[in-house]
């Protein structure tokens, strides 16, 4: 009983203060918490709250959820979650004798709250509200026929709770007809057809309930309960000739046709013809007329049966284009001759209309499908003379015109009849005759170029070669042309200009005029043959634009690599000058895709079989030093510098791993690491530093590798590699807070060759952001401050500075951080840095100060705690530092002096009153 009693509780406070606060992330979970609870929570369990709080709580969550716009935050399965708790909280204060305006209101609940559930798809708890809803509805009309009030209030209040019965009954229905129950669906919506008698005003809604449902199970193929749907829509509407508008009716109608002919055309054919009828009756509308030219279609009807019907199109002044589509509709369903004759008669009858010239294209390409070719050319002959004499084709007609033409042309050219081909072209260039502005004609001349270059007729080809290029150069075939005849004419800048132009169409796909020429292997071919082309010629600038797209886009190893190599010799003197500038960082850029697509081919002709180990391994180390030259000259370009780094590594992969191999792949793998490792730092969002930093293990893990093969090949003593190594490890773990990270520290700790610097570092990157890890700074500076004590000349600067770092560590703030040390070991510290200034010269004046400062705070910091024999150690330690400052003494040797003596009397005071804490 106490745990339902704690539930209660957790469950009412829940919905206070999902209604007392904003909207947030967290909204969701709370609401789903409620639904959860509600089933559990019945009368009997909130027996100590009282029916009045019940209703309000109930009525405030309903409130909230309509009245706050939070539909960003909460769906609608959400909201409907919030309804049904409201609801049932609501239904827990039923009583036999409530109020009308108490059951109005259960009434309206149940009915949004089961709407709610079927608008999400949960037609199960849907039901149950709408049972209750309808229970209420019941007893409401009961009560409201008890009363004695005039005739006509009560028979207006009877109407409404009937038309709230209608509403109730078409919810259900709907929710039966998204669980696939067809037979509770129909005995509600009949039902609701019952009542129209005395509910008029419902027709339109009914009508629409029962067409949507129509509609939604056509969509789904069960059209035998699609045609039930859309027929009693059909007659719903008809009941009252004021409700439902004609065109609405006739929209019912087609729909139902349709519906009727998907089901099976051959059984229904003739009840879908009825119907389309019906509905063409009842509005006329091209989309009715259209359907039933494609009902006739599906039978056995005679071609003059057909063509009267189709007539009867032409006769209620439908548009020529609705027309056309009849045409193409029987040309569809191999009605020719009814086709070609309506077709004839459309020309006839539009032949004042501009739109005639549609007609006459549509004829002529339903001749060409049927290879009709001699009829088809008469009428082209009759557009041309009628587009060049005063009867120009409408401008949105032209493509079309030139399609058919094309069309016919291609598959001439694809059975190798060029002459034919020809033909056809020349027709649409005597339509270009009148508009030489545009672009398509470029297209015709290469096609037309096309066919003579198969037919041998080289000077023609030349000359439509020519006229494609002065009215569109953007084009791959047309651009090779050029480039060969500039080539023998010596034409090197226009050659130049060609080749520019090959490779920028090639790189942005703008080449769609033929699918060969769009081919990367064709591309390479012609690239490769402008280059020997050009280099034959004595062109070699020319040929250096040739190989370097020979380069992107050759799939041959060799190739790819001895293109490469010219282009990096000729090409890296030049960058090499060049500032600092964008256009350095672009060429940069392309220098890299370069050598990615070195190592791509490199791997490749490692695989392959075509060169000797020995040639291979050259090559490697070729790209290999060219890499590594690039990285170090890129000193003011780190991203640059990295990747080509990691480049010159991946290169040596190919190479023999002796040790000059493996220096260099580990420098490689340092450097890398060093600029992911400053990137990191640098990174605007923790996304982005986590994808730097790990990117950085990842090269550190390789660089450990090498190392540890590397020191079994000599003696690296002086080499720093390992600290690095561990440095940069521990920079990476420490900011992505790696959890191993101190099973990583435990062999570090034992290193002899680790110096006081490294410590040093270690412990700052402990405290650099995102990283926090002071009891391993602390570790890393107490580490470094033995190892300055052990060697025999002491660096008492560097030993301050230390001292400095170690004594803030502990001390933030003036306040000794006794979670991180004990205040004696703190002390101890401090004592150890005054016998250190005491026995050693030189420590800095200011670090002197700084330990007197932080001395004399701790002592008032342990004063305010009333730890006095504390205070007046640490008090006398600053005194005692005071006696080793130099210039600065006399600045503050007064002014400690008159503070310690306040101190010590209030200290003898409070020690006369208090307890010692020692």
């Amino acid at each position: 009983m106490d745990d339902i009693r704690f539930r209660v509780m957790d469950f009412k406070e829940t919905i206070e203060n999902l209604i007392a606060t904003d909207i947030s992330p967290t909204t969701p979970a709370a609401i789903d918490r409620l639904f959860m609870d509600i089933g559990n929570i019945n009368r009997e369990s909130m027996a100590e709250i009282q029916d009045s709080q019940i209703e309000e709580m109930a009525v405030n969550l309903w409130n909230w959820i309509i009245t706050n716009n939070i539909g960003l935050v909460i769906n609608e399965e959400q909201k409907a979650k919030v309804r049904h708790v409201a609801c049932k909280l609501i239904r827990m204060c039923e009583h036999p004798d409530a109020s009308e305006e108490a059951i109005h209101r259960q009434i309206l609940m149940n009915m949004k709250t089961g709407k709610g559930w079927v608008n999400v798809g949960n037609v199960v708890l849907a039901d149950d509200f709408f049972q209750s809803a309808i229970t209420s509805l019941e007893k409401l009309y009961s009560k409201i026929t008890q009363r004695s009030p005039t005739e006509e209030h009560v028979m207006v209040q009877k109407n409404t709770v009937e038309r709230d019965l209608l509403k109730v009954l078409s919810y259900q229905a709907e929710a039966a007809v998204a669980g696939g129950n067809f037979q509770k669906a129909s005995r509600c919506i009949l039902r609701c057809k019952d009542m129209l008698v005395r509910l008029p005003q419902m027709v339109c809604y009914l009508h629409t309930v029962c067409y949507n449902f129509g509609l939604q199970t056509y969509r789904e193929n069960k059209y035998e309960e699609s045609c039930f749907w859309l027929s009693q829509s059909f007659d719903i509407g008809k009941t009252d000739g004021n409700s439902v508008e004609p065109e609405m009716l006739a929209k019912v109608l087609r729909l139902l046709a349709t519906a009727y002919l998907d089901w099976d055309s051959s059984e229904y054919r003739d009840k879908a013809l009825n119907i389309i009828n019906l509905a063409n009756k009842e509005h006329l509308d091209p989309v009715g007329l259209f359907l039933k030219v494609k009902i006739l279609l599906k039978g056995e009807i005679g071609n003059e049966e057909l063509f009267q019907n189709v007539m009867e199109i032409l006769h209620l002044g439908m548009t020529m284009n609705f027309c056309l589509n009849i045409v193409k509709l029987l040309m569809d369903h191999e009605r020719d001759s009814v086709g070609f004759y309506f077709l004839k008669i459309i020309c006839e009858h539009f032949q004042s209309s501009e739109d005639t010239s549609k007609a006459q294209l549509l004829h002529i390409d339903m001749l060409l499908q049927r290879k009709e070719d001699l009829f088809a050319k008469e009428k082209v002959e009759e557009i041309i003379i009628g587009h060049q004499t005063g009867k120009p084709l409408a401008s949105e007609l032209i493509g079309y015109f030139h399609n058919i033409i094309w069309k016919q042309a291609a598959k001439s050219f694809e059975v190798h009849n060029f002459d034919d081909a020809l033909h056809w072209y020349c027709y649409s260039l005597r339509f270009y005759a009148a508009d030489q502005s545009d672009l398509d004609l470029a297209k015709l001349q290469r096609n037309m170029a096309s066919c003579y270059l198969h037919l041998g007729q080289f000077d023609k080809a030349k000359d439509a070669v020519i006229k494609a290029a002065q009215r569109d150069p953007r084009n791959i075939f047309t651009q090779f042309y050029i480039f060969k005849i500039s080539i023998v004419e010596g034409n090197s800048g226009r050659a130049l200009q060609a080749i520019f132009s090959l490779e920028y169409l090639l790189t942005t796909e703008e080449q769609n005029e033929n699918n060969v020429s769009t081919k990367r292997t064709s591309g390479v071919m012609l690239f490769c043959l402008a280059a020997q082309f050009a280099l034959e010629n004595g062109q070699q600038v020319v040929a250096v634009k040739a190989l370097e797209n020979l380069a992107k886009y050759s799939e041959e190893p060799p190739q790819v690599l001895t293109a490469l190599k010219c282009l990096f010799r000729l090409c890296l003197p030049r960058i090499s000058q060049m500032p600092e500038s964008e256009n350095k960082r672009q060429e940069m850029d392309r220098i890299l895709a370069y050598f990615n697509t070195a190592l791509l081919n490199l791997t490749q002709l490692f695989e392959g079989e075509t060169w000797t180990l020995a040639s291979k391994i050259n090559e490697a180390h070729w790209f290999r030093k060219t890499a590594w030259n690039l990285a170090v000259q890129c000193e003011k370009d780190p991203l640059s510098m990295r990747e080509f780094f990691v480049l010159s590594y991946k290169m040596s992969l190919f190479c023999p791993s002796d040790q000059v191999i493996l220096i260099a792949q580990k420098t490689c793998l340092l450097m890398a690491a060093a600029v992911d490792l400053q990137q990191g730092r640098r990174a605007s969002t923790a996304f982005e530093q986590n994808c730097f930093l790990n990117r950085a293990l990842d090269l550190i893990r390789k660089c450990r590798d090498i190392w540890n093969v590397l020191k079994t090949t000599g003696d690296f003593s002086r080499d720093p590699c390992e600290t690095l190594l561990i440095l940069y490890e521990f920079e990476v773990r420490a900011k992505l807070n790696d959890p191993l990270l101190d099973h990583f520290l435990e062999p570090v700790w034992e290193l002899p060759t680790l110096e006081s610097k490294a410590f040093e570092t270690m412990a700052a990157l402990a405290m650099e952001m995102p990283a926090c890890y002071p009891s391993i700074a602390l570790k890393a500076l107490k580490k470094a401050l033995f190892f300055y004590k052990r060697k025999e000349s002491i660096d008492v600067v560097r030993y301050s500075q230390c001292m400095h770092s170690l004594v803030n560590l502990l001390v933030p703030d003036g306040v000794p951080n006794t979670e991180l040390c004990p205040m004696e070991e703190i002390w101890g510290n401090f004592e150890d840095a005054l016998i250190f200034i005491s026995q050693t010269e030189g420590y800095p004046e200011m670090e002197v100060l700084c330990l007197m400062i932080k001395s004399w705070n701790i002592g008032i910091f342990l004063y305010s705690e009333r730890m006095y024999v504390s205070t007046e150690k640490w008090c006398g330690l600053a005194l005692r530092l005071l006696d080793y400052l130099g210039s600065l003494k006399s600045t503050y040797e007064t002014q400690v002096n008159i503070l310690y003596g306040e101190l010590m009397e209030a200290l003898e005071k409070n020690k006369r009153s208090a307890f010692n804490e020692e």
